[in-house]
């Protein structure tokens, strides 16, 4: 519905909306790979490439919703923190290489990770049952979520520290800039819950691969981060809340959905005249 809204209901294209598009692209990336994924968990798909190629979709969304999420922090602090050099530097147009630069990066990113891991045939799909540390996830750990995080939360707290200035200068729009405050920690709550338990499991079990910890201990850890993995996949949805629906375009476009529902029941009744009372009677209420 999002894109629907997003791509056909809206008029003029702003950087926001770019960067929601491009964000619920990738939530249905996820809503595409998500049920493969649930299916190998109950019975144990083989590595081939069928399943190379649904487990690179399904991480493509995750680093690529961090990357719009911190993307758009960037953003917001740029349009708060600097108004006039934000003018230069924002459009719709740099807002559109800015997403699909990341969209390719993180493909490319992501194809030459599949290449490099070493993974035997008689291994199970959305697994690592290797006991091998692998560099090439501590980087994917660091690079793909950990510097993102540090950009989410600087720029979330300074964007709320100058909201909170302007508030104490101008108590007429204190209304608007408290809800502004909640909005943008809404949507670094969501990140840091959604995303930090697992990479904290990631960073923790390619810990205990390089100390060559006991199957016991590993296992313990492999059950953490698939339950972490249920709770960052629910960034979909929170996704839907905290920027979608509470996004200004959004909400713009709530006249217009209601106005061609009555142009469109209009139309209907045009078309296809009232033939009894009934009819008649309920074509009058409306």
């Amino acid at each position: 519905m999002a894109l629907w809204v997003f791509c056909g209901k809206l008029g003029k294209w702003t950087e926001t909306r770019v960067y929601m598009v491009n964000l619920a692209l990738a939530d249905c990336l996820l809503l595409f790979t998500l049920p493969f994924k649930t299916f190998s968990q109950f019975h144990q798909l083989k590595v081939g490439r069928w399943c190379l190629a649904l487990e690179g979709g399904y991480f493509i969304n995750r680093f690529m919703s961090i990357g719009i999420i911190t993307v758009v922090a960037a953003d917001r602090y740029l349009a708060i923190k600097y108004p006039l050099k934000a003018k230069a530097l924002r459009s719709p147009l740099k807002a559109a290489f800015a997403s699909g630069f990341l969209w390719i990066v993180i493909i490319c990113v992501m194809s030459l990770i599949k290449k490099l891991e070493d993974r035997e045939q008689d291994e199970f799909c959305f697994e690592k049952s290797s006991i091998k540390p692998s560099v090439i996830t501590l980087c994917a750990i660091i690079v793909g979520f950990f510097i993102p995080l540090i950009i989410v939360s600087y720029c979330s707290i300074q964007v709320i520290a100058e909201l909170m200035r302007k508030k104490n200068e101008n108590c007429h729009k204190e209304k608007l800039i408290r809800k502004a405050v909640y909005i943008v920690s809404a949507n670094m709550a969501v990140f840091i819950v959604c995303f930090l338990p697992l990479y904290l499991g990631h960073l923790l079990r390619f810990i205990m691969d390089s100390i060559s910890s006991d199957c016991s201990a590993i296992q313990r850890v492999n059950n953490f981060v698939h339950l972490a993995s249920v709770l960052a996949n629910t960034n979909c949805c929170l996704d839907a809340i905290c920027y979608y629906f509470v996004n200004k375009e959004f909400k713009a476009a709530s006249p217009r959905l209601a106005k061609s529902k009555c142009e469109a029941s209009q139309e209907a009744e045009i078309q296809l005249p009232c033939v009894t009372h009934e009819c008649k009677t309920h074509a009058a209420h409306i």
